[in-house]
């Protein structure tokens, strides 16, 4: 899994900040200096009143401001399972790669066997590993050997019957049936501040699945350097909380 930040909204606490004095301000904030718009909060510098501001914001539930900064991610090879959820937040943008138009006619078997064309869940290849909802924990190191064996000449079958049906002339878009469910994927996605929180209260908890869990804290890590002072008191004072932010 690969995840970057491709296009974001400059200065992006600014603009928050700038959106929620205009709801307090009497004057035009398009005609002020930031300086002025912030004049009214508590902070030595500019800086320090933003930090104010935004805490006092997210404090307060106050999210409407955190909607104007965006920003759009492009992610690298999750597996269609993980595409399915989070393409169920419908205040996100997708575009999704398609395999109705890419075809994967030359698949370097060794790429199948180490899991780059297919995504291997870590109880395949780990024995400590314990999902949702399993019904035993640990197993033993041979349980493991006999799972990944399964996993590995399933995939096999299923992408080398994938090729059969390309080579017989069928369609990309009719081929791909065959495929299983953990194929790697690629998508561009974009989403405002406030929805980058809702996903992260839905798909950062505990009880999220393992691999849109990864996903998700690859995406906090970017936005916590591209709106540090929003996800740091996102991760302080919100992350993992009972009452998840709505979208």
């Amino acid at each position: 899994m690969d995840v970057r930040l491709l296009e974001a909204t400059d200065d992006p606490e600014r603009v928050v900040c700038t959106a929620a004095r205009n709801d307090y301000a009497a004057g035009f904030v398009g005609e002020q200096s930031f300086a002025e718009t912030m004049a009214a909060i508590d902070g030595e510098t500019l800086a320090a009143k933003k930090r104010t501001l935004v805490g006092h914001l997210l404090d307060h539930g106050h999210f409407g401001p955190f909607e104007h900064p965006q920003a759009t991610f492009a992610v690298e090879g999750i597996s269609r399972s993980c595409m399915a959820q989070l393409t169920r937040h419908r205040h996100v943008s997708f575009d999704v790669q398609s395999m109705r138009y890419v075809a994967f006619d030359e698949v370097d078997p060794a790429a199948v066997r180490a899991g780059e064309m297919v995504v291997t869940p870590p109880a395949v290849t780990d024995p400590d590993w314990v999902g949702r909802k399993q019904r035993d924990g640990a197993v033993e190191e041979s349980v493991v050997e006999e799972r990944e064996r399964i996993f590995r000449e399933s995939v096999a079958r299923s992408v080398a019957a994938y090729q059969e049906l390309l080579d017989s002339g069928m369609a990309p878009e009719d081929a791909r049936f065959v495929l299983p469910i953990g194929t790697a994927v690629n998508l561009v996605m974009s989403m405002n501040v406030r929805m980058l929180m809702h996903v992260a209260d839905m798909r950062a908890a505990a009880d999220a699945q393992w691999e849109i869990r990864e996903l998700t804290e690859r995406v906090l890590d970017l936005a916590a350097e591209w709106c540090p002072l929003t996800f740091a008191h996102y991760e302080e004072h919100m992350k993992g909380r009972k009452n998840r932010l709505a979208p």
